[in-house]
């Protein structure tokens, strides 16, 4: 686990951009494969889904940093919980849950998959940034439309673009350095339609 010292390094924070906490610092350990989403690809994604989020629940895979699930939350989402497979970051996130007050933070050790396999919560926003070069995708898109409401929104970041498979809609895409990432809709579809089903949010960008 990092030292004190070396959590406090300004390599080793960020702030978070909008809502309540703006301006706030989250400090995180060091990580070889830790890679927080930058400032201004954060600032794209919270102008594409709009930058209030009140009283969604959110899911973040592979949080790390958990630079998302913070900004989220400092947007006015009622839960966010957080997953990865790094005690050191597990540790971190809960650290910066409490001095930011963040009562509403779940953070989760585990793997992804075996996350997804065995949580029964539906999710309106999930945020995934898994290790570019590890088969994560083809293991992850069977599990999540059950953990993802009718209309909901998957953010992923990959080191390519994404082939979309079939019950999803791409709503976005850029790309920043090296990283795509792109925002995706759950599709809904005309059963889905007629039963009332979905989310409502307001999207700006």
């Amino acid at each position: 686990m990092p030292t004190a010292r070396s959590r406090k390094s300004p390599a080793n924070q960020l702030r978070i951009i909008g809502g309540r906490w703006r301006g706030r610092a989250i400090h995180f350990p060091d990580a070889d494969a830790l890679r927080p989403t930058p400032d201004r690809v954060r600032e794209t994604l919270f102008n594409w889904l709009g930058q209030s989020l009140d009283g969604l629940s959110v899911l973040d895979l592979f949080a790390g940093s958990g630079a998302l699930a913070f900004e989220a939350l400092s947007r006015g989402a009622a839960r966010a919980v957080a997953v990865d497979s790094d005690a050191a970051a597990v540790a971190g996130l809960r650290e910066n849950a409490t001095l930011l007050g963040a009562t509403d933070l779940e953070a989760h050790r585990g793997d992804a998959v075996a996350f997804l396999s065995r949580e029964t919560r539906q999710f309106d926003v999930v945020f995934a940034d898994p290790p570019f070069h590890e088969p994560w995708l083809p293991r992850l898109w069977p599990l999540l439309p059950a953990r993802i409401a009718i209309g909901g929104w998957l953010y992923l970041e990959q080191g390519a673009v994404i082939d979309v498979p079939d019950g999803w809609e791409l709503y976005r895409h850029r790309k920043a350095g090296q990283v795509h990432y792109h925002l995706l809709r759950r599709a809904v579809t005309a059963t889905d339609a007629n039963d009332g089903a979905g989310i409502d949010m307001t999207r700006q960008g």
